[in-house]
């Protein structure tokens, strides 16, 4: 595997899939663990892949002086040499565990010897099946009876190598052969500065590899904020009655509309990465507040380029009031909802965590927002019982401060309606806004405060929840015999000992075949063995009498096309 290649998700493609068992492998032994355990680490790859990491892995517990626990099923001859020790598990009991050299000895002393063409590793697989053991018993001279696994641990526990696990196990562990080193008093190898170091640099490595997705949010914006100026174009507004300030506000709510949406996008980045985050922080590799930081303050330059971006446009085309320092206004409070509108939408996926719950959710956020915002029902409509809604509202405050910070210009309040009240203030109380200078910081300040507090139950919620659907191990009822799937269990018809089928006109006694020879394959079992068994349990299954029939063919002929060039070039022999 070379360098600074993707691994690739499901949109791109990546490396192979040996490339990521050894990728995962290698970022397990990059934390703290020394105590590693792996399960089915073979599944999707070929013979040899498989060896290269096994031997890695064999490599890293000798110099490293690492515990490494690996389930395979069936490994391959040489990938079984590769392991130290051997542990072999049969309905929930240790059958054998100790070195891998005295596991076939420990067999053959209870009866039963792996074939010379035979893997050790199939054999240890078929050894406790009630359906394979027999073929492996090695004392013709003494019936075969079936070995259960409660005989085959209490076997072990008389062996050599049962007995020496006993006697380790039973001497308590001396506290004085302990090394400084061996306990570890902090979760984190690295320091934090350290820590913060690498997780900017990966942030901003993730960020150029997702450099389309900010191109084109900044040309979504681009267009939608030209939309938006052709529709409330200023040669077509006016600043001299209330209907024309509720124009004017209309076009500030679609501005907190457009860039609230904007924010979005965060959801699915996010739920893109909580995944792999998710396993980093269970080995330790960071902290969650290690994430969130440089995915948050990296963020601050786009959200600042598009907010930028979107008031250059909009401001002066829309016609908003001229002067220098409401132009700053106003972009302060539009950087301020995308910031919050941002860690809205990061706080929904890492509570959420799923793409459909995420969807929903974070539609039901905007929808209240929206209804409780003041712009769509006025602060005076909404039931006493759900004020509460519109304080928590981040576009309440976003509204007033846009709202003031136009309507406070003095082209507004030069203009006085027939009650004597200022132009300005009239359109802000018709609208229910207040009206003092004083609420465009209250609503920065709120804005800002949002974005924080969003921030914040985003880091706690990837510190304590953990992802949905975690894969459990389902261990199946083991069943004698066939499957139930496959056949019925019903009673076996009486049969003769000695019943014989004749073929028609056999010619040699060998054209006699006895059914009981037959019954004893179906049942799996050989013929030499079943004359001599004990105590062994039948199989399921319907047996159907038969009768052998004999075909013969005549005149069978047998074509191979000949390519056009040899034809030719044997016509020229």
């Amino acid at each position: 595997m070379c360098a600074d290649v993707m691994v690739g998700d499901d949109m791109r493609t990546g490396i192979s899939g040996g490339q990521k068992k050894r990728l995962t492998t290698g970022e397990m032994l990059v934390g703290p663990t020394k105590v590693l355990f792996m399960d089915e680490i073979s599944t999707g790859l070929d013979s040899s892949t498989t060896y290269q990491v096994v031997r890695c892995i064999q490599q890293i517990v000798h110099l490293g002086e690492a515990t490494v626990l690996v389930s395979l099923l069936q490994p391959a001859p040489e990938i079984f040499d590769l392991f130290d020790d051997v542990m072999l598990l049969s309905e929930g009991q240790i059958v054998y565990q100790g070195p891998r050299e005295y596991v076939l000895e420990f067999f053959e002393r209870c009866g039963f010897r792996c074939p010379e063409r035979k893997g050790a590793a199939d054999f240890l697989q078929e050894v406790t099946s009630k359906k394979d053991q027999a073929q492996y018993w090695i004392h013709n001279e003494k019936p075969y009876h079936y070995v259960s696994v409660p005989e085959f641990v209490l076997k072990f526990r008389k062996f050599h190598m049962g007995k020496s696990l006993k006697k380790q196990l039973s001497v308590p562990f001396n506290k004085r052969k302990i090394h400084k080193s061996a306990l570890v008093f902090s979760d984190q190898s690295v320091s934090t500065s350290e820590l913060l170091k690498t997780s900017f640099s990966k942030e901003w490595l993730l960020m150029q590899r997702n450099s389309f997705i900010y191109v084109f949010k900044i040309v979504q914006g681009i267009i939608v904020a030209l939309v938006a100026s052709t529709v409330f174009l200023r040669t077509r507004l006016h600043e001299d009655t209330e209907e024309d300030g509720q124009v004017y506000l209309g076009a500030l709510i679609f501005i907190m509309i457009a860039n609230m949406f904007n924010g979005f996008a965060e959801a699915t980045l996010t739920l893109a990465r909580l995944p792999v985050f998710y396993k980093h922080r269970d080995f330790l590799f960071y902290r969650p507040w290690h994430f969130t930081l440089p995915n948050v303050l990296l963020k601050v330059p786009m959200a600042l380029l598009e907010s930028i971006i979107w008031v250059v446009i909009t401001y002066y085309l829309i016609g908003f009031s001229p002067e220098a320092s409401r132009f700053f206004k106003h972009l302060l409070i539009v950087f301020l909802i995308q910031q919050a509108a941002g860690g809205l939408f990061r706080l929904v996926a890492g509570l959420c965590r799923t793409v459909v719950v995420t969807n929903t959710a974070g539609s039901l956020a905007l929808l209240m927002i929206f209804v409780m915002g003041g712009f769509i029902l006025p602060r005076d409509a909404i039931p006493k019982w759900l004020v509460w809604g519109y304080w928590c509202s981040p576009l309440t405050y976003a509204y007033i401060a846009l709202a003031v910070n136009e309507m406070d210009s003095p082209r507004w309040l030069d203009q006085s309606i027939a009650d004597g009240r200022p132009l300005g203030v009239a359109v802000l109380e018709n609208a229910g806004v207040f009206t003092g200078k004083e609420w465009y910081w209250i609503g920065a300040g709120a804005l800002l405060g949002f974005t924080v507090v969003f921030n914040v139950l985003f880091t706690l919620s990837l510190m304590y929840l953990n992802a949905i659907g975690k894969p459990q191990a389902i261990l199946p009822e083991e069943t004698d015999g066939f499957p139930e799937n496959d056949f019925e269990q019903k009673k076996e018809p009486h049969i003769p000992q000695r019943t014989t089928v004749r073929a028609t006109e056999p010619t040699s006694p060998n054209s006699i075949i006895t059914l009981d020879k037959v019954l004893e394959q179906l049942r799996g079992r050989s013929p030499n063995t079943s004359d001599r068994s004990v105590g062994y349990a039948p199989g399921r299954g319907m047996v159907l009498p038969f009768e052998p029939l004999s075909m013969s063919f005549n005149e069978i002929n047998y074509y191979v096309d000949m390519p056009a060039g040899d034809e030719d070039s044997r016509s020229n022999r």
